[in-house]
């Protein structure tokens, strides 16, 4: 789990922009407009100690507010593993609704290439920047 002040800069690319619509033709799931999310690089994920649900008891669910005040205290979810059982997660995205930082990137206008930092204030709390 991150501690306090702990902080971590993903760069946006097209399918964090578009989780919703970016996708092989024929995939497993429908296409849905507005959905985001934010990469954790392995890397970072190990450092930092994030787990997706693979990991026994280990807290998945962050409270989200971002630095503009346009998300204030969602869920978002530590989720998925870039090999079958890893117990760390690669992304961050809305618990329960996938469009929540969908909605965040429209607002700030978020493009390919923006980075955007991610600081726990707190072990299961996170604030948003666009930088």
């Amino acid at each position: 789990m991150p501690n306090k002040n702990d902080k971590l800069v993903t760069e946006l690319k097209k399918a964090h922009l578009e989780w919703g619509t970016h996708r092989v033709p024929g995939g497993s799931r429908p296409i849905i407009y507005g959905e985001g999310y934010l990469q954790i690089p392995k890397k970072e994920a190990t450092r930092l100690n994030i787990y997706n649900s693979n990991q026994a008891n280990a807290n998945t669910e962050y409270t989200c507010s971002t630095s503009d005040g346009f998300l204030s205290s969602v869920v978002l979810k530590a989720e998925g593993s870039t090999t079958a059982g890893d117990i760390y997660a690669k992304q961050l995205a809305g618990s329960g609704n996938l469009k929540i930082l969908g909605s965040w990137y429209s607002n700030i206008n978020a493009q390919v290439g923006d980075k955007i930092e991610i600081l726990w204030t707190s072990p299961t709390s996170i604030l948003l920047t666009k930088i």
